[in-house]
């Protein structure tokens, strides 16, 4: 295309972006035009047209469920909080206290670093690193979050529902990624691949810190997730007790043995299906 017809088609553009009113459908026209022309390349028109449907998405859309955030308890001790850290990687954290809907501020990994210190005793107080949390509607729009984001400093907020109950979370990185795309880190994998992995033996090892949501997708179950969070948490409630590696607890129709237990946490486990047809000729 020769200088003179790119000129006229940036002038197109420009007269639709600053000139006369226009609607959304003829300025992708005009832009989808411009790619065909090499005036812009495939990257820069997407990351065009994720900005001009901000306005239409909402944080519902984007949002990390509730089910799925990794949160940490007010009542974690710092190993507890570190262990968190070692196995998410992430760097922000809701805190909550007897439950998800009670949010009472947000922890940043790097306020921890300074209790890690070799040869230094600091003794550690949630109080002294909690910071507030910020809420924000499912319902609000995108474009605003993001200058809200902007305007606090902010990088992530706690997403509430109508009734004013936690829905989830939505973070800087979320509303980014609809312009530029997912955005990867080291910490990126695949759900399965990070919590759970089939064995050559049958049997699946199971992360503790698996996600009931991602436990029951896997296998096809319904166990409830309003008072644990991760499978792990559940089958330590079972146990009545932090068991030991080696430790094994049948349920709901799976064996759970521990493999790896440190801590307040269980760390992995080793999970079997268990054989309905014996445990039936069992019960009679």
């Amino acid at each position: 295309m020769s200088t003179d017809a790119h000129y006229g088609l940036l002038q197109r553009i420009g007269h639709a972006l600053f000139g006369e009113p226009f609607d959304r459908e003829r300025l992708m026209r005009h832009l989808k035009n411009a790619a065909d022309a090499a005036v812009l390349d495939a990257g820069t028109l997407s990351m065009i047209e994720g900005v001009l449907t901000m306005g239409e998405r909402q944080v519902r859309d984007v949002m990390v469920p509730r089910s799925q955030m990794v949160v940490m308890r007010r009542d974690d001790d710092l190993e507890g909080m570190v262990q968190v850290v070692v196995a998410s990687g992430h760097s922000r954290y809701p805190v909550i206290g007897e439950d998800r809907d009670e949010v009472i501020g947000c922890l940043l990994a790097k306020d921890l670093l300074a209790y890690l210190e070799p040869g230094k005793e600091v003794q550690f107080n949630l109080r002294d690193v909690l910071r507030p949390a910020a809420f924000v509607p499912q319902s609000k729009r995108l474009n605003v979050l993001l200058r809200e984001f902007r305007q606090s400093r902010n990088h992530m907020a706690v997403v509430v529902d109508e009734y004013g109950g936690v829905a989830g979370m939505v973070t800087i990185e979320d509303v980014l990624e609809q312009i530029v795309g997912e955005i990867e880190d080291e910490y990126d994998i695949d759900e399965d691949e990070a919590f759970i992995e089939p064995d050559a033996d049958g049997s699946v090892r199971v992360q503790g810190l698996a996600p009931i949501e991602a436990f029951n997708e896997h296998f096809g179950v319904s166990f409830s997730d309003a008072e644990f969070d991760t499978i792990g948490g559940l089958v330590a409630h079972q146990f009545g007790h932090l068991p030991d590696a080696g430790e094994r607890l049948q349920y709901q129709g799976f064996e759970f043995e521990v493999a790896a237990a440190e801590g307040p946490r269980i760390d992995q486990m080793v999970v079997r299906r268990q054989d309905l047809s014996v445990l039936e000729s069992d019960d009679g």
